[in-house]
């Protein structure tokens, strides 16, 4: 009898890229992946923070290197990308504006759509086509969110632009499956980063947020990176369209 062997999560020699690695979850996403053995491209938009970033991770002894890139600037995007190829990719960029909405503007709207959305799927293309061309085996990762399967207070536009990039993961899956590249989201609860502090502070809302975790608390950083670190390597090799929640429970009613 010959036992199986579970497959391997390191991800030696191969070269990652975080969109949004600058901070929060995208920071939580970047280390994951080099602390299996990934090099890792340190992207976001601020030049100053992610050379802070690189230099930490660098001298824990991880292979690190910046990259500025605003994923909501296609034509910048597709000439700091374009050629690139990458074994995997993470896009953890996102943006978030909360209103109730007879209150949303357009220019909130448009932004949020710009990023979460027509961002991630150029971003999504851009890094597909050079695996094609190259021949390469990949795995696309996308931080969604809880929201892109329920609602929420104040979040119309955000759970509009989640829901949106769960449909296009779906397509982009059954599009470059026979190319053998995956295609996949990871949806957290609230992470407790600064992006979620503003809502967090709000006593009531903090409230209602843990009481609709069936955990019974708000999510880390932590909590992610082990999700992050399973989709990216060949311990989730036939997984592919699918939407990982880890959300402590949010969604189970």
């Amino acid at each position: 009898m010959t036992l199986p062997r579970t497959p391997s999560f390191r991800l030696d020699g191969r070269r990652a890229l975080v969109a949004g690695a600058s901070s929060g979850i995208g920071l939580g996403c970047a280390v994951a992946l080099a602390e299996q053995g990934a090099h890792v491209v340190c992207a976001a938009r601020g030049a100053e923070r992610l050379a802070e970033v690189v230099a930490e991770m660098t001298a824990a002894g991880f292979s690190a290197e910046a990259m500025v890139l605003d994923i909501a600037d296609v034509p910048a995007m597709e000439a700091a990308l374009g050629g690139q190829v990458f074994d995997v990719v993470v896009n953890s960029a996102g943006l978030a504006r909360h209103s109730p909405a007879v209150e949303t503007t357009t220019a909130d709207y448009d932004m949020v759509m710009g990023v979460n959305v027509r961002g991630a799927y150029f971003l999504s293309a851009i890094t597909a086509k050079a695996m094609i061309a190259a021949g390469t085996k990949g795995s696309i990762i996308h931080i969604s969110s809880q929201m892109g399967h329920v609602g929420g207070i104040d979040r119309a536009v955000y759970c509009a632009s989640k829901h949106a990039l769960e449909g296009m993961v779906k397509s982009m899956a059954i599009e470059w499956g026979p190319h053998q590249i995956r295609v996949n989201t990871l949806g957290p609860t609230f992470i407790r980063t600064p992006l979620a502090e503003q809502t967090l502070a709000i006593p009531e809302r903090r409230a209602w947020i843990e009481g609709m975790i069936k955990l019974g608390r708000v999510g880390e950083i932590e909590d992610i990176m082990g999700a992050v670190a399973y989709l990216a390597s060949d311990a989730s090799a036939l997984v592919t369209g699918s939407a990982h929640l880890v959300d402590g429970g949010w969604t189970a009613d």
